[in-house]
């Protein structure tokens, strides 16, 4: 294992200080874990012998309105949400 030194804000510390002790782990085991979760978050997806990343082929659907004044009907319906 390495040993490292980080600097915490003093209240980002004591929320690990918080979580620690209801867990009964050390602040360390807070910090890996969090670091843990954070780096799989982030998967690595610069692999060796990966191919580059493409579209997916279009999603094939149905339109289940043929009529194109319905059709703009709607989308006005629709965009009306948004303009506040």
């Amino acid at each position: 294992m390495i040993r490292t030194q980080i600097q915490l804000p003093d209240t980002l510390y004591q929320e690990i200080r918080r979580v620690a002790k209801s867990q009964e782990w050390s602040i360390a085991e807070v910090v890996r874990r969090g670091a843990e979760m954070l780096v799989r978050s982030y998967p690595n997806f610069k692999a060796e012998n990966s191919e580059a990343w493409v579209f997916p082929p279009p999603v094939s659907s149905k339109l289940l309105v043929s009529d194109p004044n319905a059709i703009r009907s709607l989308i006005s319906e629709d965009l009306e949400g948004y303009s506040n």
